[in-house]
Formats: structure tokens, C-alpha cells, sequence
């Protein structure tokens, strides 16, 4: 993709995203943009970064060390590490991201935390919530989410802020907010029972359905191939 494209599409997702906060009668600053940046090589990201972009989002650890490391000179991109993560990489990203979206383990948030370098300060963290209520699905059932939140918020390297969501695709406009709905529900009872804490975030919202998450709260919204174009084919 051209430098004018990244910057073209970049454009378009932040409008899209002020226009959704508008007709939700939120402010302006009320979400922002996480540019999910997987699978897209170095100098794509170093195109959004001219064009101000600051935050993005990675699923796979090496891939993202790697462009880290090509990018070292632009020394406020934030990065985070969005998915499921294993116990074997937790000491990488906490040495190496400013957020975690996708922790359903206290073993993996103690690790964090344990691992974290103090210099950093904390690593912020959303706790993934299980919308569907699948088995198979990754995160949290919202009936065990209390009790894990409560042992997480007693973790000193580690900063709670909040809750992220996969809800399964849908192009029903009603079951999307559905499901954001009841992401938004969860995070605002953790903050009636833990008023103390930093619990601010609903990461939330995708290409697809950023509509109905600002909707329904979203303050983080992850937009890649709105931005960066589709993933190419595999073995291209």
C-alpha cells in the first residue's frame, strides 16, 4: 500500500470513528484508534506513525519484536499485544508492549506482573470476556469475572483497566450491540464493586461492527484493515 493510501485510509478511519461518537452523543475524545497491525510489515506502520498515529495493536510476538526492532527510532509508538498469550512469551511482552488485550488466566497476569520491569511501571491489562458463553470460546464467563478481577487488581506490576471482547461476527446491528452491551454491563459492575480502581476501558469494536461498539461504550476500537488493507493471500 502507498504512503498516500495508509495515510488516505487513516484518515477515513478516524472520521469514521468521530462520526460513530457523534451519533452515540459522545465527545470527541470519548474512543480512540488502535491500528491492528499484524502480518503488515515495518514501514507500513512507520506510514501511519507520519501521519499520527501512535497506537498499534499486534497478535504475534516474534513478528512484532521484529518490527519493534526496526522501529526503535520512533520512541513513542505505544504497542499492544492483543490475543491469546502463552506462558512461554509472557516475559517478552512485558518487557516489550504497554498494553495486554485478551488475559482470561490469573497464571498469565501474575507472570506479567512478576516479569514486568519496574522502570516501565505498570503494564495496562484487559481482561478478555467470554460474550458467547462457548466452551471452545477464549476468555472469561462473566460469572467468574469478579473473582478473577479482584486477584488481578492485588497485582503490583500490573494496571487493570478494563475489559476487551471478540463477540462472534455478525451483521445484525442489534446482535452486535447485544453483545457489546453486556461487555459494557460487566465493566460497570467491576466498578461499582472496586471503586478504587482504574477501570476505564471497553476494548472493543472492530471494522465490521465499530458502530455499535461506540454505541454501547467502546474507548477502544482495533481497525486494521480498514487502515492497512486486507491480509495478503497466504503464500504470496
Amino acid at each position: 500500500m502507498p504512503e498516500a493510501s495508509v495515510s488516505e485510509s487513516l484518515s477515513s478511519a478516524r472520521e469514521r470513528l468521530k462520526t460513530a461518537l457523534s451519533a452515540a452523543g459522545r465527545p470527541e475524545d470519548g474512543a480512540r484508534l488502535l491500528a491492528v497491525s499484524k502480518t503488515k510489515p515495518a514501514n507500513m506502520l512507520r506510514l501511519a506513525y507520519a501521519a499520527g498515529q501512535r497506537a498499534f495493536g499486534e497478535n504475534y510476538l516474534q513478528e512484532a519484536l521484529e518490527k519493534q526492532q526496526a522501529l526503535t527510532d520512533l520512541d513513542d509508538i505505544e504497542w499492544h499485544f492483543i490475543g491469546a498469550l502463552q506462558s512461554n512469551k509472557t516475559r517478552d511482552v512485558a518487557e516489550h508492549f504497554s498494553w495486554v488485550h485478551g488475559v482470561d488466566r490469573e497464571k498469565i497476569a501474575r507472570r506479567l506482573s512478576e516479569q514486568r520491569p519496574p522502570a516501565l511501571g505498570p503494564i495496562d491489562l484487559c481482561l478478555q470476556l467470554n460474550v458467547s458463553g462457548e466452551a471452545s470460546k477464549a476468555g472469561v464467563d462473566i460469572d467468574d469475572l469478579p473473582i478473577l478481577a479482584e486477584s488481578l487488581l492485588a497485582l503490583p506490576n500490573l494496571r487493570l483497566r478494563g475489559l476487551m471482547a471478540l463477540p462472534a461476527p455478525s451483521d445484525d446491528r442489534d446482535q452486535q450491540r447485544h453483545a457489546f452491551r453486556q461487555v459494557a454491563s460487566a465493566l460497570a459492575e467491576l466498578q461499582r464493586r472496586f471503586p478504587e480502581a482504574p477501570l476505564d476501558t471497553l476494548s472493543m469494536g472492530m471494522s465490521g461492527d465499530l458502530e455499535a461498539a461506540v454505541l454501547e461504550g467502546a474507548t477502544i476500537v482495533r481497525l486494521g484493515t480498514a487502515i492497512f488493507g486486507s491480509r495478503p493471500p497466504l503464500g504470496s
